[in-house]
């Protein structure tokens, strides 16, 4: 484990690398680790974009650094991780967020549309896990916790490129399980349903009273309600959990 510090909490002195950190649930998942006390890498596609939730992260426990790359460019996310491993002294938790959409039906969905949505979901996953997998191992300890989707468990019409992506990551969720787990790395999935972000905030007011009728709670999820549970797989209570996919979608996928 890397080097502690000062502060309190089950994270206290170890440090977290979260991508898709400038808002939405990357946000809120930075800043629950940073209660948690670990010191926070925040990255997003421009280190400017992640500036705000390094600051935030840094007031709450007083080590984060904001960076920022396209996670589909593998030599790119390679350096990064070797340079916050430097930088922070290890890394003890990775976070796998960032994600984009590109919406549309199938028979409509162009091929660029198709390729980046794969490029940045689920060729962007493998690149951070296959950064830090090497050190983690060495260090024999290490928490990967991959944010993947309820469609990647159920599908979408409209969202083929997305769903495949995500399916994909929960693929490679539990293949980096069982080939980590003999080094003491966990790796885990967390499947959101429909969380209130920017990202579904611009859903017209029909589709969201439809969308409410087939969630079971009722309401959209929280961001705060996914960062609540990569702090428990990230925590002393996740140690045993490993090549899971926990779906946190208010009972949508029943």
């Amino acid at each position: 484990m890397s080097d502690t510090n000062e502060s309190a909490g089950p994270l206290a002195g170890q440090v977290a690398l979260v991508t898709g950190a400038s808002r939405g649930i990357g946000r809120a998942i930075a800043e629950s680790l940073a209660r948690d006390g670990a010191r926070v890498a925040c990255v997003a596609t421009r280190v400017e974009n992640a500036e705000p939730t390094a600051a935030a992260c840094s007031a709450l426990t007083g080590g984060a650094a904001a960076y920022g790359v396209d996670v589909s460019n593998h030599e790119a996310v390679a350096a990064l991780v070797k340079e916050i491993g430097k930088e922070f002294g290890g890394i003890d938790v990775l976070v796998n967020n960032a994600g984009i959409t590109r919406d549309q039906l199938l028979l409509r969905m162009g091929e660029d549309d198709f390729d980046r949505v794969i490029d940045v979901n689920l060729k962007g996953t493998w690149n951070f896990v296959k950064a830090a997998a090497r050190p983690l191992m060495k260090a024999g300890a290490g928490r990967i916790i991959n944010i993947a989707s309820v469609v990647g468990v159920t599908g979408n019409a409209g969202q083929a490129n997305y769903a495949a992506s995500k399916a994909g990551v929960i693929g490679l969720t539990k293949s980096a399980a069982k080939e980590l787990s003999g080094r003491g790395v966990t790796v885990n999935a967390i499947a959101p349903g429909f969380i209130q972000t920017d990202m579904t905030s611009d859903i017209p007011e029909n589709e969201r009273n439809a969308l409410m009728g087939g969630i079971p709670l009722g309401r959209m999820g929280a961001a705060e309600e996914i960062a609540a549970a990569v702090s428990y797989l990230a925590g002393p209570g996740g140690a045993y959990i490993t090549g899971q996919t926990l779906v946190i979608d208010g009972g949508l996928s029943l």
